[in-house]
């Protein structure tokens, strides 16, 4: 059985097969459905056919959803933490209800394996339903006083109307790590997803909308990235953004901000070593990397960019994951037993491309694939390639694409300098069978996530975020809450 599969993950075999036709999509601003004669046609990658469009918005329409979440503020901040939490278990329920749905799209705008798309969806409800109960501990607390005649309170406060910027490679997820605790906290929110995946998030929409949120509370916008960046930026109304994407765009919002002081949450590129030293378990390191690698078809901040092996076990590492990579099976994510999908459009086909050949002219060793897939859609095989240099571009760049790079090393301090030496710091991993050596390592390794043995360490009650240039704060866990709260000192004089 596949890595990336389960017995508990198939469906009919005429339900994957079942092709859609064109729908037309709403977006939701002030607690109303609204279409556009401008709209954002989706593309599925798999076969470059359209199979959606979605309306879209101006800046206009931006301000007047700032404007309505304005206004819905001071209900929703007002009720109990408890209640809102009801609201967002209804809204778990629903998207449990139309799992199954949300999962083909997913799959028909990203690519991905529909395997996956059901786990990216399994996720997000429990991503809601984390939060859920997180929404009722924001808690403040009682400060001993330092003069007589006064007491002093430190209570935690929503920041107020919030703009989420939600990427294409989990489309889902990734949007509710920002929306589900930003109303948990008591937040009004616009959600802008990418344009190459927004029907997912028009479906998440639609759960919330028949959750019965007061109106102005969510907002759903589409349309042009640059339009509604600079209204949220420039509008006094938005009190905070939080954006999931590159670290170029992610720099941008923070000049755009400063002009504001508009509060960020920026979570941004990633470029994960996996070092595997010799006394690791070989079979289980090399799973785990093939999935960290592959998992989305390579298309994660949090994937497998660099594989270091420790020199006495690199021949055998080598050959165990080409084996495995081998039986990885691609085509069109709706089909059975799928592991690796389209990527999500030609240019990034091609960016895939030319990383291999570049590695390839520098002296790097093609072991499998590397080349495209099939005549139609936007396919690469899963690729192999060794002894990498160091100068090469997969080695200095996010790959995002079934490319795996491997690097040989010959001891822990070299394979810490070369994982560390990288300007960005999302996510890393290692695998090792001493104790010792794994508490060292996690500790230097510098990086928002580590995952000793573990090829997914992302948990909805853990934090995640990156160091460096792979952002600014956190989501999930109790630090998701806190990003979406203000603290506030209160001194109260007494008789």
């Amino acid at each position: 059985m596949s890595p990336f599969q389960s017995k508990d993950l198939t469906i009919e075999a005429n339900t994957i097969h079942k092709e859609r036709t064109m729908e037309e999509y709403s977006i939701y601003i002030d607690g109303e459905w609204i279409r556009s004669e401008k709209k954002i046609r989706v593309v599925n990658p798999a076969t470059d056919d359209a199979f959606a469009e979605v309306s879209t918005t101006d800046r206009a329409g931006v301000t007047r959803a700032l404007e309505s979440a304005r206004r819905a503020f001071p209900q929703w901040s007002g009720m109990t933490g408890m209640k809102r939490g009801d609201y967002l278990l209804d809204v778990a329920s629903r998207l449990s209800h139309r799992a199954e749905e949300i999962a083909r799209i997913i799959t028909m705008e990203n690519g991905k394996p529909i395997a996956q798309s059901r786990a990216e969806v399994s996720m997000t409800i429990d991503h809601f339903r984390w939060f859920a109960e997180e929404a009722r501990r924001g808690y403040g607390r009682v400060v001993p006083h330092q003069a007589d005649g006064k007491r002093n309170f430190v209570i935690r406060q929503p920041v107020g109307v919030v703009g989420a910027i939600s990427p294409w490679n989990f489309p889902l997820v990734l949007a509710a790590r920002k929306v589900a605790p930003a109303l948990a906290a008591g937040c009004t929110v616009l959600l802008k997803p990418a344009s190459q995946t927004p029907v997912c998030a028009v479906e998440l929409a639609r759960c919330i909308a028949e959750a019965d949120l007061p109106a102005g509370v969510f907002h759903l916008l589409a349309g042009n990235s640059s339009e509604i960046g600079n209204e949220l930026l420039e509008n006094p109304i938005c009190r905070k953004i939080s954006f999931t994407g590159s670290t170029e765009v992610g720099k941008q919002l923070i000049q755009g901000a400063a002009r504001t002081c508009t509060k960020l949450s920026l979570e941004l590129g990633g470029n994960a070593p996996v070092i595997v030293f010799a006394d690791a378990d070989l079979e289980a390191a090399a799973e785990g990397a093939l999935i960290t690698k592959f998992r989305n078809t390579g298309q994660s901040c949090v994937a497998a960019n660099r594989i270091y092996v420790e020199r006495p076990i690199y021949d055998a590492f080598i050959k165990a994951f080409v084996e495995k990579t081998k039986k990885l099976k691609v085509g069109n994510g709706l089909g059975e037993g799928v592991d690796i999908g389209a990527v999500v459009n030609r240019q990034a086909l091609d960016t895939a491309l030319g990383f291999v050949n570049d590695a390839v002219t520098r002296g790097a060793r093609l072991l499998h694939g590397g080349a495209r897939w099939g005549d139609k859609g936007n396919f690469l095989e899963p690729t192999v390639i060794a002894d990498v240099p160091d100068d090469a571009l997969c080695a200095r760049e996010e790959i995002f694409a079934p490319v795996a790079a491997i690097y040989p090393f010959s001891s822990e301090e070299e394979a810490l300098r070369k994982a560390n030496g990288t300007e960005f710091g999302l996510a890393a991993y290692a695998y090792t069978g001493n104790v010792s050596r794994a508490v060292r390592v996690a500790e230097r390794l510098e990086a928002g996530t580590v995952g000793i043995n573990d090829s997914v360490p992302t948990t909805s009650n853990c934090p995640f975020g990156g160091v460096k240039q792979s952002g600014w704060g956190r989501e999930l866990g109790a630090e998701g809450l806190d990003s979406f709260l203000e603290t506030k000192h209160i001194s109260l004089g007494i008789a």
